[in-house]
């Protein structure tokens, strides 16, 4: 079993007959997915009933016959399970995580925060001392005028790029937005985030951020050694 598997699995242990459940997106995601529906088809979970975070994960419960439902109809979720680019400790207690790689930030964190406890899972290559040091930030923004923001990104010390697809086009999200991708020093990271993430977020223009501050309840990362437990 590799790290992502073993962090997927891990997660399983949350979730009860009848939940209403946040699926993630991502690669380490998908393997909690697929144990999730192994329990769905096999008897051993009941009335489980998700809600995708991106179309992609969407299809996926659909093949792995996990019902679906939306979150007008389950406003509050009672677990979701999902990735992490980055786990870092949050300054004054808890976690930060940057997500986003995956193209699905802003449906991802609309269902963390309708959850009664998110749960980030992750291999133990994903830990770092503080946010931007292992990876970019990932921004979503509105279509209109995007090329604008790049020199705000810089003055905020970070070198943009826009995200684009394996044909080299634009990367379109499933909001019909662009991300650009915030790198910073790896050296430094960011050294306050939550002060980067007020900057962003007041930006017009601006629709999300890869920035989930206090959100996370408890964080499983996969290593040799066995899956860790963190709780924010």
């Amino acid at each position: 079993m590799n790290f992502k598997e073993a962090a997927g699995e891990a997660a399983l242990k949350y979730v009860k007959s009848g939940m209403a459940v946040g699926l993630g997106t991502g690669s380490t995601t998908d393997f909690f997915l697929i144990a999730l529906g192994r329990e769905v088809r096999a008897g051993n979970l009941t009335g489980i009933v998700g809600v995708p975070t991106s179309i992609r994960s969407e299809n996926r419960a659909k093949e792995l016959g996990i019902a679906l439902t939306t979150l007008t109809l389950n406003a509050v979720l009672d677990v979701a399970v999902d990735g992490a680019d980055e786990v870092a400790p949050l300054e004054g207690g808890g976690l930060a995580l940057t997500k986003g790689l995956g193209g699905a930030l802003l449906r991802e964190k609309i269902v963390a925060q309708a959850a009664k406890v998110f749960i980030a899972i992750a291999d133990g290559g994903k830990v770092v001392d503080r946010i931007g040091m292992h990876t970019a930030l990932p921004v979503e923004v509105t279509q209109f005028e995007h090329g604008a923001h790049a020199g705000f990104f810089r003055s905020l010390g970070a070198n943009a790029v826009l995200r684009v697809d394996a044909a080299g086009k634009t990367y379109v999200t499933d909001n019909g937005n662009v991300i650009y991708d915030l790198h910073f020093d790896k050296a430094v990271g960011v050294r306050d985030p939550a002060k980067l993430e007020w900057a962003l977020l007041k930006r017009a223009g601006v629709v999300e951020t890869g920035l989930f501050l206090g959100i996370t309840k408890v964080a499983l990362i996969a290593r040799e050694s066995g899956v860790e437990e963190r709780t924010g």
